[in-house]
């Protein structure tokens, strides 16, 4: 880098639009989507998609629900072209899907994609040409008008050449872009649009989709927003026009840029799954349209099962949708963090079916894009007593008193801080298993039976401390309070139970019940133990055991 920047680089133009609107809207739809996954995607891939990979492609945008889908630049190359006919003459396209093609602004490449198109119920043929001070400058060595004039003259042709095309039945409409708009002066780029609409001469039944591409993203979000409301409100057939948006993502904004779009005016939004495309990419759809999904606002695009529609992007694009992508990456709704994880075993803890979704630090609820909940809480040595006592929990149904959650945090923190790494929820539940279920050792109990009487319960327990067995015996108010009269006839510290708590483990006749204890000796240690049989008293009996082998263990 550079020190000072400020002579080799040169801050964004701001537009000149003081009584702005858009900052004051709301989002209230879902733009009209178009994926360009298959076009713009494709051609950023270092292995391009096989034309068997673009057609189950396509199906899955199908199924997700696009109705607009860019199928790709067909006088480009003959396998473009031969995935275009493909779609048509297998009968791939639904009747409310419009297909849309990619065409430079030159007449041989015209009328070759429309022969690529024959047959199809609806096409968007979409025109562009390069604006920009830059690309006049450096690759046409043209000026403006001569600009206005390939871009009008190859809207004449195709309203000459698509006319046959329109006459067997098609449905055309045209779509034109000022290729590098947000680097195009606004007066030039609004000079150019109108001149393609007086030539197209649109109607409100049959509209000119006006796209408006961030191509390359050089300004802030809120510059775009400006270009755009400009855009809208000069132009003379808005009527007429659908304002389209492309955004690119190098500054690492491209979503922010379109939402702001979208504010200022905008109908129509293109982009990709997940954000492929050249460069940092194109604007990420899955993103855009969940974020309206979690305002309330119906995006018109399932994205109901998105691991499967990530697992056909993968294999397909031979990319991978990072970990920390928005929605579909691995661990977005994972919290290491034990203040996090606190507060989401809480507040999911009186979460309640049909009231609004209001867990902390999960946006959305998971399985409302088909992520599974067992992800939420992973562990490692930065985690805390909530997310052990959550995976504990919603994983395996041990439900621990609260007080219990400290104890058991700390036998797991000490384990990831020992193996230096994050753990499994099977490592967690085998380490509580060892901790609180499977302690046999000093005292292991063989056998355990009441008896009521008029005024108190009679207990008999064979129990084996230190190897000898020993049979025990005393009355109390209960069995737990008989069975620990009983120990303290043994060679044993003196405790007292301080609390005790129990719940069924599973449903059915097969379930068990699990209990826990939490003692209290003599010299002050209060640690607590668990139980489980499908005998309550039993597991009871077994968590006292474990609570006074933990204490004998200490």
């Amino acid at each position: 880098m550079q020190s000072p920047a400020q002579p080799k680089y040169r801050p964004f133009p701001p537009v000149n639009l003081p009584d702005r609107q858009w900052p004051n809207r709301t989002l209230t739809q879902a733009p009209i989507w178009c994926s360009v996954d298959l076009r713009d995607g494709n051609q950023a891939l270092a292995q391009p998609m096989s034309v068997e990979e673009k057609l189950e492609y396509f199906d899955m945008l199908v199924k997700i629900g696009f109705k607009q889908i860019e199928v790709g630049f067909p006088s480009a190359s003959q396998i473009e072209f031969d995935f275009c006919r493909r779609l048509i003459e297998e009968n791939r396209i639904p009747d409310d899907v419009s297909i849309q093609i990619l065409c430079q602004c030159r007449e041989e490449l015209i009328t070759r994609s429309l022969e690529a198109l024959r047959g199809a119920k609806n096409v968007i043929f979409h025109l562009y040409n390069s604006t920009s001070p830059a690309q006049r400058k450096y690759v046409f060595n043209a000026d403006k008008a001569a600009i206005v004039k390939i871009a009008t003259d190859a809207v004449a042709l195709l309203k000459k050449h698509g006319a046959a095309l329109i006459a067997s039945g098609t449905n055309l409409q045209l779509e034109y872009s000022p290729e590098s708009f947000t680097s195009t002066e606004l007066d030039f780029a609004l000079e150019i649009c109108e001149a393609v609409t007086d030539v197209w001469q649109p109607t409100v039944e049959n509209k000119i989709i006006l796209n408006l591409p961030a191509t390359v993203e050089y300004a802030t979000p809120n510059v775009h927003a400006d270009q755009i409301e400009w855009m809208c409100r000069h132009l003379t057939r808005r009527d007429c026009t659908i304002v389209s948006l492309h955004t690119h993502n190098d500054r690492g904004t491209g979503i922010a840029a379109t939402e702001l779009g979208m504010l200022a005016g905008a109908d129509r939004v293109e982009g990709t799954l997940f954000g492929n495309g050249e460069r940092t990419g194109n604007l990420d759809i899955v993103t855009v349209a969940l974020n309206l999904y979690t305002h309330g606002i119906e995006p018109g695009l399932d994205f109901s099962n998105i691991n499967e529609i990530r697992e056909v992007y993968e294999r397909c694009t031979r990319m991978e949708v990072p970990p920390r992508s928005p929605y579909a990456g691995e661990l977005v709704f994972t919290a290491f963090s034990g203040s996090h994880q606190d507060a989401i075993k809480k507040s999911w803890s009186v979460q309640k079916s049909g009231q609004p979704w209001d867990v902390l630090y999960i946006p959305i609820d998971p399985a409302d894009i088909g992520r599974s909940y067992k992800a939420i809480i992973r562990i490692n040595s930065q985690s805390g007593k909530g997310g052990v006592a959550y995976i504990l929990e919603n994983e395996y149904g041990f439900e621990l008193p609260k007080a219990m959650h400290k104890e058991i945090g700390k036998v797991i923190n000490d384990l990831a801080d020992t193996s230096g790494r994050e753990l499994t929820s099977e490592e967690i539940y085998a380490t509580f298993q060892r901790e609180y279920l499977d302690r046999t050792s000093p005292v292991a109990i063989k056998q355990f039976k009441t008896t009521e009487t008029d005024s108190a319960v009679q207990c008999e327990a064979t129990v084996v401390i230190n190897g000898q067995t020993q049979s025990l015996s005393a009355e109390g108010n209960g069995p737990i309070d008989a069975f620990v009269r009983a120990l303290a006839s043994a060679d044993l510290p003196k405790f007292e139970v301080q609390s005790y708590s129990e719940h069924s483990l599973g449903k059915g006749a097969e379930a068990k019940a699990v209990s826990y204890i939490q003692i209290k000796t003599g010299r002050g240690y209060m640690l607590y133990g668990a139980g489980t049989d499908t005998n309550i008293e039993l597991a009871s009996i077994k968590a006292i055991v474990c609570a006074l082998n933990r204490v004998l263990a200490k």
